[in-house]
């Protein structure tokens, strides 16, 4: 019989630091997330926010504890700001990436044997930047054209990822 994912609840407040920053975190004791295993890497959780839709990050360490990062999105969308006590539920994240595949990223390496390659052979960190940057297009068309500059760059790279490159061509327009 498979284990059921690790999961807790418990109550935190969200801080901010230094104060005033744009960094806004939740801390996580060692012992809480020493019950999360580390795969890949990191502690993948699904992380739901006064009961608010559960969004996918990792537990960072930081001196013995953890934290796990709170976008200005997600403050704005949960409503919540830097001193606010909130009620924090975890599940681990059992997820094969760690973060959604865009269908359009899913579709382009359909058709791109050689590219589905390359993809597969990134760090877990490599293929979650790539799921997260391509996933936050809003543009249906955009998102299309990422994947597609995406797997030409890993093509034309042996598989190895240049950030700086890669940026530099996801910001020219395709021909």
């Amino acid at each position: 019989m498979p284990k059921a994912p690790a999961k807790t609840k418990f109550k935190a407040v969200l801080t901010s630091d230094p104060p005033g920053s744009g960094w806004h975190f939740i801390v996580v004791d060692g012992k809480t997330a020493e019950r999360f295993p580390k795969e890949g890497g990191s502690r993948r959780v699904i992380c739901s926010i006064n009961g608010h839709e559960g969004f996918q990050c990792a537990l960072m360490p930081s001196g013995g504890s953890f934290y796990i990062m709170v976008s200005k999105e997600k403050r704005a969308r949960f409503d919540i700001s830097a001193g606010d006590s909130v009620s924090v539920e975890l599940t681990q994240d059992k997820s094969e990436f760690g973060a959604p595949m865009p269908e359009e990223l899913e579709e382009v390496m359909n058709q791109d044997p050689d590219g589905r390659r390359y993809f597969d052979a990134l760090t877990p960190g490599g293929k979650r930047s790539m799921l997260y940057f391509i996933g936050k297009i809003k543009d249906v068309d955009r998102r299309i054209e990422a994947a597609l500059i995406f797997m030409e760059h890993l093509k034309k790279n042996g598989g190895k990822l240049n950030r700086l490159e890669l940026s530099k061509e996801l910001k020219r327009p395709l021909v």
